[in-house]
């Protein structure tokens, strides 16, 4: 076979390694932000922080203070000592000798020292940030009664492994005849176990420890003053019929317990100011707070979008650095200076690339999702990531990028940008209605419904259909159970 040359033009997209940089920084949260700015901080001198040419700037002032007072007369410098000297004679803090006997102790010449609120000691010690209480778990708080209830130290034991097996939401999970297996004391007997474990379950919050929902209720219940109304009749409808009440086969209860639909509703009533999950009442987690990108806001009867300067860095090329920078230099130092100095720059127009990104695609979507701004969820329009690229004449990837752990601060609520974006579902007059507005109907409908006659997921997807709205009674049910309402057995209620 004949070798020979040919010559061929095409195009490829190369990834250079700023392209890599702003791609990789549109992506981040503000959180995420504010770390990768923190490392590029720390390893490129080039740059510097809002802090660090405030101090410098703070330098320069206590400079000029110095040369100023420098230059003060000698009555001026008279004057100054006197004030001095009065502070000095004022101060009833003791003074320490220069020298100290070999033999003596710190005691005895000062009982103690103690800083004052405004220095001494480490720094951070009275920063009350390092003083607050930790998250107190279930576990915790359980331990910390057992520790004050009399136990000897053989039921000691038994309670502390009780109480290991108390999940979350307070309901004891273990099985007493291996926890008593497991003990391995031959003085132990099952009946104790048992004994420890009633005690535990009138530790607080009330219904801690039960064994299962049923049993919550009851330990509750019992726990209630017996003067309290129709508390004894609650106790035997959890205890004897209690499948009757997770099924709320309102008649069949009023015929077992031979009352009237008035007696019914008192006793249910006083059933649900219960709690089924007493351990939500204790866990305490730390807040988790979310920092919003972007601020909308209505002015003058416009929507504006405002980028978060919080959370926007502010970043500068350091000019003493640069400064040093010799154009003819082919050094080592100066090429390691001459680099940094690109990088810094290439980092500072990728920040600025990235939040103009993220202010545009904010504007476009409050503009696209006004009517949602203005009158609510049902007002919402079906909008996908294509229709804010196209109006912006950018690639989806990067508008997914963009709305990715992106917030938006509104009148309405902190939400994040993924938010307005929902599929569609056609409507009888050949338009289009949002799934979110689809959730938020159905959300109303079930709100305003009859507690005696909740409305069927037939129901409801009858009542859209007579708006317009075209969707099937699956589709319903699909919605119903993502924003977590039972379905209408279970919210059958006589009040």
């Amino acid at each position: 076979m004949k070798q020979a040359l040919q010559l061929r033009l095409g195009q490829h997209l190369t990834m250079t390694p700023q392209l890599q940089q702003a791609i990789r920084l549109l992506q981040l949260s503000a959180l995420d932000l504010s770390q990768e700015v923190q490392e590029v901080l720390e390893t490129n001198p080039m740059l510097e922080g809002e802090e660090d040419f405030t101090q410098r700037g703070s330098a320069t002032e206590a400079e000029s203070h110095e040369r100023a007072t420098s230059e003060q007369t000698p009555g001026d410098d008279a004057k100054a000592n006197d004030i001095n000297n009065e502070r000095e004679v004022q101060t009833d803090a003791p003074q320490l000798p220069e020298e100290l006997p070999v033999d003596s102790e710190w005691t005895d010449i000062y009982d103690s020292y103690q800083p004052g609120p405004g220095g001494g000691g480490e720094a951070g010690d009275n920063d009350y940030l390092l003083h607050r209480g930790g998250s107190l778990t279930l576990q915790e708080h359980l331990i910390w009664q057992m520790n004050l209830t009399p136990f000897s130290p053989l039921d000691r034991l038994i309670a502390t492994t009780l109480i290991d097996s108390v999940n979350e939401d307070g309901y004891f999970t273990g099985n007493l005849e291996e926890i008593f297996l497991s003990l391995d004391e031959e003085e132990v007997i099952l009946e104790e176990v048992e004994a420890v474990l009633h005690r535990i379950q009138a530790f607080d919050p009330p219904g801690v420890g039960a064994q299962g929902p049923q049993d919550c209720l009851l330990i509750q219940l019992r726990q209630l003053p017996k003067t309290t109304p129709d508390v004894e009749m609650a106790i035997r409808l959890c205890r004897d019929h209690f499948s009757l009440l997770v099924r709320q086969d309102q008649h069949q209860i009023m015929r077992r317990l031979k009352i009237d639909e008035a007696e019914l509703v008192a006793v249910m009533r006083l059933i649900r100011t219960l709690n089924p999950h007493p351990g939500t009442l204790v866990a305490n987690s730390e807040p988790e707070y979310v920092t919003p990108d972007v601020f909308v806001s209505k002015r003058k009867g416009r929507w504006l979008v405002e980028l978060n300067g919080e959370v926007t860095p502010k970043l500068r090329v350091n000019n003493d650095y640069a400064s040093l920078i010799r154009r003819a230099d082919q050094s080592e130092d100066n090429t390691f200076l001459k680099n940094h100095l690109q990088e810094a720059r290439w980092f500072i127009k990728s920040l600025m690339s990235r939040n103009e990104t993220i202010l545009r695609v904010a504007s476009k979507i409050v503009e696209y999702q006004r009517g949602f701004f203005e009158h609510g969820e049902e007002a919402m329009k079906p909008l996908v990531l294509r229709d804010i690229a196209e109006a912006l004449e950018m690639h989806e990837s990067t508008i997914s990028r963009v709305t990715t752990q992106k917030y938006m601060h509104t009148p309405r609520g902190t939400l994040e940008f993924k938010y307005f974006f929902s599929s569609h579902v056609n409507t009888s007059a050949g338009g289009e209605c949002s799934s979110t507005a689809i959730r938020a109907l159905i959300k109303k409908l079930i709100a305003a419904e009859k507690p005696d006659k909740p409305l069927s997921d037939n129901k409801i997807a009858a009542i859209l259909s007579d708006q317009g709205i075209k969707v099937a009674r699956r589709t319903v049910a699909k919605y119903r159970e993502s924003m977590g309402v039972p379905p209408s057995n279970e919210r059958k209620r006589l009040i």
